[in-house]
This record gives structure tokens, sequence and C-alpha cells, in this order.
């Protein structure tokens, strides 16, 4: 499993190529990430790495949370995240290191997970693609209605899936084989061809592609 570094969405742009072409990208922040905490299937089950990213005030973090932090030596952090890795790999990482976007190389594919916007409630055409009913020829109010969800005798009752309305959007996703377009590394800036779920100034994590590295 490839290390992850987590970043910050600042968002899109584009760059021109020598050819003229001009690639649409997304600017990501990407680290400093601080080795807060090491986890091992000996002391916790399972093996991870904990990183932290962007300084927090003490005065903003609460006890609980300073406690841990002054165990590791570390000064508060904003965004603390989990990265589970091969007990291998977790070797080579010590509590207090500093992981950049340096460990990554231009060209290269990458997976970048994040929260999607939240759109609150919607029916199914914003949320599944529905194309509608006919505006016209006595279609009444059903207009941007879902139509049959299941008969009525057998099966009674509504099959676990069905595309109905509901809440939209807030959920963790993957977008894979992103290529790196630019690294600029003295201010720990990642330019990646396409589009970020979520907001500007939102929470990402990097990783190498695992489609590509396999």
């Amino acid at each position: 499993m490839p290390i992850g570094v987590i970043g910050k969405k600042l968002g899109m742009t584009q760059v021109l190529k020598e050819n003229g072409e001009a690639v649409p990208v997304t600017v990501i922040e990407l680290g400093p990430c601080t080795v807060i905490q090491k986890k091992t299937k000996e002391t916790d089950q399972y093996n991870a790495l904990q990183l932290g990213f962007t300084d927090k005030k003490e005065k903003k973090t609460n006890k609980p949370q300073m406690g841990h932090f002054k165990k590791s030596g570390i000064s508060p952090k904003k965004v603390l995240k989990e990265i589970r890795l091969e007990a291998s790999e977790i070797e080579k990482y010590e509590v207090g290191q500093e992981i950049k976007a340096d460990i990554f190389e231009e060209g290269e594919h990458v997976d970048v997970t994040a929260t999607t916007k939240g759109r609150g409630f919607a029916g199914v055409m914003k949320r599944h693609g529905f194309h509608g009913a006919p505006a016209s020829h006595g279609t009444g109010d059903y207009k941007r209605h879902g139509g049959s969800i299941g008969s009525g005798s057998w099966p009674s009752k509504v099959f676990k899936g069905m595309k109905m309305p509901g809440r939209m959007g807030g959920k963790q996703v993957t977008v894979q084989n992103l290529k790196i377009e630019n690294i600029r590394s003295d201010q720990n800036l990642l330019l990646v061809k396409g589009a970020v779920p979520g907001a500007v100034n939102g929470t990402v994590i990097v990783k190498k592609a695992i489609k590509k590295c396999a």
C-alpha cells in the first residue's frame, strides 16, 4: 500500500505546454505532513502512520489532544489522518519526520481522495441523471418524478439500492490515475491534470496510483 500525503485543494487553473495545448489542472498544497504516531499490530492491532497537517494554536486544542501531541513532542495540528501501510513501510519513517510533495515525480499518476460537495436533498433528475417525463400531452405534475419503484402485490417491498430522491454529495470518493503535470517543491504545490473532488480549501489525501503501480 503506497504512502499518502495530506493536502489542501487550492482551486483550478491551466498550464500551457510547448505545443500550445492548455491543460486544466487542480492546484493542491501538499504537506508538509508530520508523522505524529506509528501504529503497529503489536500495539494497536493494525499497521498505520498518523500524519498531521497545518499548525494549530494551543489555545484552540483541547486537553486530550494536547496530551497526544506532547507525547510525540510535536506542535498541535489541525488535520490528523491515518494512512494504512505495511509493517516494512512503517519502519522507514520516524515520529517527527516530515513528508512533502517531493516524494512524487512529474509525470507520475496519483489517486486523490476527498469529500465531495454536499448538495442537500435532491430529486432523481439531479441525483441520478433521470431524463424526466414529457412536459406535454397531459403529464401533469409528474415531469420530474422517478416513476415506479416496484410492484404492489409482489414483492410488496422496495428493493435495496433503488435510485430514489435523497441526500446528495458529502461522501468520500477517490479519483484514480490523475497525472502530475508539475511539482513546485519549494512551495509544496502539486498540479494534477483534471478535477479533484470537494470544495476549495478542502482536505485531500494524495497517494501513488494503485492501478498504475500494479
